[in-house]
Parts: structure tokens; sequence; C-alpha cells
């Protein structure tokens, strides 16, 4: 096969090498999210996984519902960061070849 075509085909291809190598960064990648001025400390993998909570000795004077408020907090932070860093690994890897609407690369 020849010609425009051969060349969309191959453009393809290269696009989806590039989405798995990224896609495969993203899954190594280690994100922390914090809150209450660093009281407490949430890492997470890539894959949305928890990997490490640190609560500073100060936050375990406060009360119960409070410290909960910060881990959910954390967590949500950490996880906003990787969506942003998701969002510009791939947009990276798929800038110069338009994506139709709806179609999904597995981000």
């Amino acid at each position: 096969m020849k010609g425009p075509m051969a060349q969309i085909l191959a453009q393809a291809q290269k696009m989806q090498d590039n989405v798995k190598r990224a896609q495969d960064e993203i899954a190594r990648l280690e994100i922390t999210g914090e809150a209450g001025a660093g009281m407490v400390k949430v890492t997470l993998t890539g894959k949305h996984q928890a990997k490490k909570v640190e609560i500073n000795a100060d936050a375990l004077t406060e009360d119960k519902e409070f410290l909960e408020d910060l881990i959910a907090a954390a967590i949500n932070d950490a996880a906003q960061k990787l969506e942003a860093a998701t969002q510009a690994k791939m947009s990276a890897v798929t800038a110069g070849m338009p994506i139709p609407p709806g179609m999904n690369l597995g981000f």
C-alpha cells in the first residue's frame, strides 16, 4: 500500500506506540498531594493506587473529623495533580494528529 493511506496508517501506528509508551510512563508516576499546609500527605501511583500516607504528629492532636477531612483533601489533591500530569503527557503524545471525538485511547 502506497500513497496517502500508507502515510496515515504509519502515523496511526506511530501514535499508538507513543500512546502505549506514555501510558507506561504514567503508570510509573508517583504524585503526592497534601492538605493542611502539609499536615497530611498522600502519594498515589499513576494507576491511582495509594502508595504512602504521611500524617504529621500535629494533625493527630486534631479531632477525628478534621483529620478525616485532611486525608480526603490530600487524596483529592494528589488525584487532581495526577490527572493534570496525565493530560499533559497525553496531549504531548497526540499533538499533530487530530483525534476524532469519542475515540478512546485508554486514558
